[in-house]
């Protein structure tokens, strides 16, 4: 914002004042905008989420043009046999499973990643 010297504004006619005082808003107005949109924080991240998914979608799409055919339609049967075998054991839990366990499989499925990246860790330390 620039401000005309207090002698000139002084002797500026009404009309002029009042061109300066909306030129003022309307600058002013303009830095409230900007500060509020550097201080969104949540709508900064969105943005920046927004642009990493493009970025990785990029970036799977060129090296998914670099594997081979054969590989491709390999991994896509695997996946599929991974996501049957995956069906089928979910129906046996709900099958086999004691009612006691399933109620608190998902305090099991914890333990059983805690009890997993326990084990990493101390492998790593080891070495």
């Amino acid at each position: 914002m620039t401000q005309q010297p207090f002698e000139e504004s002084s002797s500026a006619s009404p009309q002029e004042l009042r061109e300066q005082v909306e030129r003022t808003r309307h600058e002013l107005g303009e830095t409230v905008e900007a500060l509020t949109d550097k201080a969104d924080v949540k709508a900064r991240a969105q943005e920046k989420a927004a642009a990493l998914k493009v970025q990785t979608a990029e970036t799977a799409q060129k090296l998914a043009e670099k594997v081979p055919d054969p590989v491709k339609e390999k991994a896509a049967l695997a996946a599929t046999q991974v996501r049957a075998k995956a069906g089928q054991a979910e129906q046996l839990w709900q099958e086999r499973a004691p009612e006691q366990v399933r109620d608190k499989r998902g305090l099991l499925v914890a333990g059983a990643v805690a009890v997993v990246a326990l084990t990493l860790l101390s492998r790593r330390k080891r070495r």
